[in-house]
């Protein structure tokens, strides 16, 4: 069961097909029989780490409502001619679908290991000691300035305690500060990757920091990483 006339469909599946064979050669394929019933649709299939298949974009074109709400308007050629009115094309856009089954999926897919860019847990900035709270704050607030996700853990628990909560918790990157990264300007650096390890992490000066995880947070890059 469909709305409308054969013709209209006939011509917006041939405008879809056009657009995704100009754009994407022999890289997709047809579906008969599973359009809306107000018009064809372009659904976007994703694979996760199990080769699992999941629908979640779709874009719909609908000459439809339009039609049916009899709606017009006055586009460049009606200029010279002011009676002259054109009907739109409604287009129906899901980027991600249902939020909450997106969400659901990406997390499955990374195993809670966000990628950097979308982890909502970016950084957590950890003080060895009481005396170095403020440089930890500090640290912080150079990181927020930056646009990124900052928690700062001046907290009484020990340090080995905090960074396995820091762990837990999957923060992309765990910051350790002390005495003498206060008094160089730098963070000791341990990446989400390296669980467990009980050697001292690389020390980087904060301002290397700043730009290295602003550029992983703007490129979008997949691996956990400093550049």
């Amino acid at each position: 069961t469909f709305l409308g006339n054969i013709e209209t469909w006939d011509q917006a599946e041939k405008q879809l097909s056009d657009v995704l064979e100009r754009k994407y050669p022999g890289q997709w394929e047809l579906n008969p029989g599973d359009g809306a019933f107000y018009g064809p649709k372009i659904d976007i299939t994703i694979r996760d780490a199990l080769n699992r298949s999941h629908q979640c974009a779709t874009i719909q074109l609908d000459f439809q409502l339009p039609e049916r709400f009899k709606l017009k308007y006055r586009g460049p050629e009606a200029h010279d001619d002011p009676e002259k009115v054109t009907r739109p094309v409604m287009i129906h856009r899901a980027i991600l679908g249902s939020l909450e089954r997106f969400i659901g999926i990406l997390t499955e897919h990374t195993a809670g290991k966000w990628p950097f860019w979308v982890s909502p847990r970016q950084v957590l900035v950890v003080p060895v000691a009481a005396p170095f709270k403020d440089y930890a704050s500090e640290v912080a607030q150079r990181l927020q300035d930056a646009g990124l996700f900052v928690d700062v853990d001046n907290g009484e628990n020990t340090l080995p305690k905090k960074i396995r909560n820091g762990e837990i918790a999957q923060y992309n990157f765990i910051l350790v500060v002390g005495e003498e990264e206060m008094k160089s300007q730098s963070v000791n650096v341990r990446n989400r990757e390296d669980v467990g390890t009980k050697a001292r992490s690389e020390m980087i000066k904060l301002d290397e920091v700043v730009t290295k995880l602003s550029s992983l947070n703007k490129e979008r890059r997949l691996e956990n990483k400093l550049l």
